[in-house]
């Protein structure tokens, strides 16, 4: 009986350390992901520009995509520079779009970006796989006059 309830608390163990790989093949990206996918995108504006850059991300290029991660950046005014889920974003200026709770999240972004320069944010956001909105945490990286962002679902 010991032996039976040893072998079932292991097993327990096991799968719950494999939660998170397995919200990952689910299609959901992980914090490490969006960390890398950021440092990844600043290093391609600082390598190509701005212009190549922002067009990569927009357009949805495949080193930029990751499951429901993509980038998105933002000039220190809200104005969108590129979107990697909905190109009709760019040159739009959202400092005062706010979630569904009412929190102004992109002037929050930006001032956080003026502050910290590197930081995760939480937030509601219609995830662009499901259609629904959901729990969404973004990491962002100040760059100049701009934050690049990549998130993830929770």
């Amino acid at each position: 009986m010991l032996k039976t309830t040893s072998l079932r608390l292991a097993l327990a163990v096991a799968a719950c350390a494999l939660v998170p790989s397995l919200h990952a093949a689910e299609g959901g990206a992980t914090r490490a992901d969006a960390e890398a996918m950021v440092k990844k995108a600043v290093a391609h504006i600082k390598k190509e520009g701005d212009a190549k850059a922002y067009g990569d991300f927009t357009a949805k290029a495949p080193q930029f995509i990751l499951h429901d991660l993509y980038i998105v950046v933002y000039r220190l005014d809200g104005t969108v520079l590129a979107h990697g889920s909905n190109a009709k974003m760019v040159g739009k200026n959202l400092i005062d779009l706010k979630d569904i709770d009412g929190k102004a999240f992109v002037k929050e972004r930006v001032e956080l970006g003026k502050s910290k320069g590197t930081f995760w944010q939480d937030y509601k956001f219609t995830n662009p796989e499901n259609k629904k909105i959901e729990p969404k945490q973004m990491y962002c990286e100040k760059l100049n006059d701009t934050v690049v962002c990549g998130g993830i679902y929770l």
